[in-house]
């Protein structure tokens, strides 16, 4: 028995909850493919009035390769200068290698109060490991980013995921109140310049292929699907 697996695994189905009660199912073009439960790996997709995209991305490989890696992102619609929503964990069997939340700036700036309320919601969190962020991060996350590696116990663990589903369903309560507070021009240029600094992370296809994942599939996925850019 795994405590982090399972608290990793109850924190998947907490947050598709949260997408189903909160939001609408969408089909992507193209992202059917990508969506194989049964081979370990889900790809879904919700929105609603005031979210354009809200993805879950799980690759499920505790069998094959005693890993399991979630990514999740929230996108506001083009007219909120609301934040993005990110939650990103990669983890084995003992401990979490990386775990990464942040409300980061979309067309609202560094200090639009979402953001504030974030930074409240994660300044008494220390991490046991704190890691440092390669320049592309660092172009995109607040300065108040959670980012823990060596997370080895079940205490660090559940603190994590409290405080990132607690921030998700803030994030839904809170988002409507930002419509209509944007230029759709703007918001597109920020969400699209979050979305740029995204695919330059090396480690998310690295790692997916290590994964067991066809190289093609990964890249093809990567480029186009995990971190779409609004055309």
């Amino acid at each position: 028995m795994s405590i982090i697996w399972n608290t990793l695994i109850d924190c998947q189905n907490e947050i598709i909850d949260i997408f189903e009660s909160r939001a609408k199912e969408v089909g992507e073009q193209g992202l059917d493919y990508f969506n194989q439960p049964e081979n370990g790996w889900i790809n879904r997709v919700w929105a609603n009035q005031h979210v354009r995209r809200a993805h879950i991305d799980v690759v499920d490989a505790r069998d094959t390769k005693g890993l399991w890696m979630m990514h999740v992102c929230v996108f506001p619609t083009l007219d909120n200068n609301g934040p993005i929503y990110g939650f990103d964990v990669i983890a084995g069997k003992n401990k979490m290698t990386g775990a990464f939340h942040d409300f980061s700036a979309s067309s609202g700036g560094p200090d639009h109060p979402m953001i504030e309320a974030y930074r409240e919601s994660v300044e008494d969190f220390i991490p046991s490991k704190k890691r440092e962020l390669p320049e592309w991060a660092q172009n995109i996350f607040t300065d108040s980013m959670l980012a823990a590696g060596n997370v080895k116990t079940e205490q660090e663990a559940v603190a994590i995921v409290q405080i990132a589903l607690d921030n998700l369903r803030a994030y839904f309560d809170e988002i409507s109140d930002f419509a209509n507070t944007a230029d759709p021009a703007d918001t597109k240029a920020a969400q699209n310049w979050y979305c740029y600094n995204q695919t330059q992370n090396p480690h998310t296809p690295r790692t997916m292929k290590s994964l067991g994942l066809a190289e093609a599939d990964v890249e093809r996925f990567c480029t186009d699907m995990l971190f779409p850019k609004i055309l």
